[in-house]
């Protein structure tokens, strides 16, 4: 598979969910303090992205 959701942990120790495509990260959350908080914004990202408009102002 091209794209994926990855969760790894930042140099502050918190846990940040990252959307890649072939290797290379698209974007990335806040950061979390636990992996739960990161599998709970991947969730709502893949319930509610693909409803959300596009503003291209």
């Amino acid at each position: 598979m091209a794209h994926k959701f990855v969760i790894e942990q930042n140099k502050a120790g918190e846990y940040v969910a990252k959307f890649k495509y072939n290797s290379e990260t698209m974007f990335w959350t806040e950061g979390y303090s636990s992996k739960a908080g990161a599998r709970n914004a991947i969730e709502s990202i893949i319930k509610n992205g693909p409803a959300a408009p596009v503003d291209e102002t």
